[in-house]
């Protein structure tokens, strides 16, 4: 290998997006040189001098991520004013950001149904997974979710049925998150001239009676 040639660095979410895509090996070699690239325009002698491909294999590698659109070429000006091609790997960055959301979205189910289970000190039934789940699909914001939890136990009705239905009151509300639970306890306790703390007022209230 050229003495000039750098090591490129591979990172685990670029290597799980482009396993997908079923790349051949010079197509991701040549991806990867872009990946570790700052300056994006396409020479072809300068790619097959850094990954030691020759340029007929860099030609097809990179039309053939053309063609798959993990890559595009847009045309800006340099500093000269003169219109050139430069490399994007948008379309490849925006689904690692997509796969880093959905994990991060599996994660927080899973951290959620755990709280529910060490709530309840027993594993979870289908039933249970399903209406949690349920939950989440609807929009449900895990903090309020919890919340709604917090307040059962207070009640000491913890039955997913009864967090259901708190759930159903503060989503007619309008509640997204816990501080607006609090901002309308706030309300209504300076209306009725309450004295209770907004901390435990969340816990206090009859949520099912409320008008």
């Amino acid at each position: 290998m050229n003495k000039d040639n750098k090591k490129y660095v591979v990172e685990t979410l670029f290597l799980k997006e482009t396993l997908k895509h079923n790349l051949s090996l010079n197509e991701f070699i040549v991806l990867m040189y872009f990946d570790n690239e700052y300056e994006l325009t396409f020479d072809v002698k300068k790619v097959a001098k850094a990954t030691c491909l020759n340029e007929k294999d860099v030609l097809n590698a990179f039309g053939s991520l053309l063609d798959k659109k993990l890559i595009t070429l847009n045309s800006v000006k340099n500093e000269s004013g003169k219109l050139i091609d430069k490399v994007s790997l948008d379309n490849l960055y925006s689904g690692i950001k997509d796969n880093a959301t959905k994990n991060a979205k599996e994660k927080e189910k899973t951290d959620l149904f755990a709280k529910f289970q060490a709530n309840y000190g027993h594993s979870l039934s289908g039933m249970d997974y399903e209406i949690i789940k349920a939950w989440l699909d609807n929009g449900f914001a895990e903090e309020l979710i919890l919340g709604a939890l917090e307040e059962a136990n207070y009640n000491g009705v913890s039955t997913l049925r009864y967090i259901d239905k708190i759930l159903f009151e503060w989503n007619k509300k309008g509640f997204k998150k816990m501080e607006d639970v609090n901002n309308h306890l706030k309300s209504r306790s300076e209306k009725d001239d309450n004295k209770v703390t907004i901390e435990t007022s969340v816990l206090e209230y009859n949520w099912l009676d409320d008008e």
